[in-house]
């Protein structure tokens, strides 16, 4: 693995949130949960004297099977996290302010803040809305000093991206890859910087807790724990033959190489990519009847995040794909193929919808995942709809009965 790299990870602190946080900023230091629709925006009336008041709904009024899509700090701290249904949300925190999401505004706080960033270090890997990598060995160097003039560079990157967006804070891990950095940008949110080399290991990550391992789920955590793995450590002093056997040659190695903290992935800039996916496996498994309300506001979401990674990358695509994975691991995936490319989070939903009607739903799911393929450019689609080519609509009308 070359250690001399300088791999950064800058993570956005609470990023919708926050958004909203800078047009209402009278609900600084109050528990906000972000995820209703357009009706669960504030009222707003004009007094007599001009000044204009502005009445928040509480989240105890909240009715429906929507979730989570973040929260500032203080709402987190009642356990109320991304993904969490509304109503158990409701439960928690019912005194917390509930507002809209606004994707138009999330996307254009996210291109000002990596236009800034792109300023200082244009070697950038997008990975959504709200986070990059960043590879800053060029501006870094090598030696021992390169630490140092990393820190001073995370300091200039939090100060650009608190500039252009008029006050967004960001948390910044670096490190020697992206493993590492992705770890250690969680370690002081929010606005936090960490610097970490090889030899802090031992120290800073082995005492964590397995599951922080991004790609390690709750099942194979349990799963671990099962077998006296709990922490990294744990996991790095484990015999590697013992973990192929357990998980398989791939995974195996992936977890012994992972908890010695090693990765050789390159920061990787612009790409034609072949699909667009997003999945969340569940913190317990979810069946299709009893958590019917849950899973129908996760499956929208899902299909929400990639419609909006389409937008922001500029894409479109006609092959929908569903992934369900059981309590048992097994995996099932479906497709279905549409004449028109499309991009929009409705179109996305009602040809996964189908997709999801040619799975058998008599157990317990633990992971659910949204996936767009056959991409083309959205002008190119644009024009196959300018050509004449059948509508969104018209994809998924039922024939007229003649």
């Amino acid at each position: 693995m070359p250690a001399d790299r300088v791999i950064a990870h800058l993570d956005m602190d609470a990023f919708y949130a926050s958004v909203e946080l800078l047009r209402y900023p009278e609900l600084r230091g109050l528990p906000v949960v972000v995820g209703g629709g357009r009706d669960h925006g504030p009222r707003e009336t004009v007094l007599a004297d001009g000044t204009l008041r502005r009445e928040f709904q509480r989240l105890r009024n909240y009715a429906g099977r929507g979730v989570v899509t973040t929260a500032t700090y203080e709402a987190r701290a009642f356990g109320v996290n991304s993904a969490l249904g509304m109503m158990k949300a409701a439960a928690l925190a019912p005194d917390a302010i509930l507002l809209p999401t606004d994707f138009e505004q999330y996307r254009r706080y996210s291109r000002l803040f990596k236009a800034a960033v792109r300023e200082i270090a244009p070697t950038l890997e997008d990975r959504g809305i709200d986070e990059i990598y960043l590879d800053l060995t060029a501006q870094t160097g090598t030696g021992p000093e390169r630490w140092d003039r990393a820190r001073e560079l995370g300091l200039r990157l939090k100060a650009a991206v608190r500039d252009a967006t008029g006050g967004l804070s960001c948390s910044v891990g670096l490190t020697p890859n992206k493993l590492l950095s992705k770890l250690t940008s969680e370690f002081d949110k929010p606005d936090g910087l960490t610097v970490l080399t090889l030899d802090d290991i031992p120290a800073r990550i082995w005492p964590l807790p397995a599951r922080r391992i991004n790609g390690i789920g709750p099942k194979a955590a349990a799963k671990l724990e099962a077998i006296g793995i709990a922490s990294i450590g744990d996991l790095a002093r484990h015999d590697v033959a013992d973990l192929v056997e357990r998980f398989g040659r791939s995974y195996g190695l992936w977890l012994h190489a992972s908890a010695h903290g090693r990765d050789e992935r390159p920061v990787v800039m612009e790409s034609e990519p072949k699909s667009i996916s997003r999945e969340t496996t569940f913190e317990r498994d979810l069946h299709p009847r009893a958590d019917r309300e849950l899973l129908g506001g996760i499956f929208t979401r899902l299909c929400e995040r990639v419609a909006d990674d389409l937008l922001r990358q500029g894409y479109a695509g006609r092959t929908i794909g569903l992934k369900l994975r059981y309590d048992d691991f097994r995996t099932v995936t479906r497709d279905a193929s549409l004449p028109l490319p499309v991009s929009d989070a409705k179109a996305i939903r009602r040809a996964a919808g189908e997709c999801l009607k040619r799975v058998p739903l008599d157990r317990r799911i633990r992971l659910l995942g949204v996936r767009v393929g056959a991409l083309c450019r959205a002008d190119e689609a644009a024009a196959l709809r300018n050509a004449g080519a059948p509508t969104t609509r018209d994809l998924f009308d039922e024939p007229a009965a003649g």
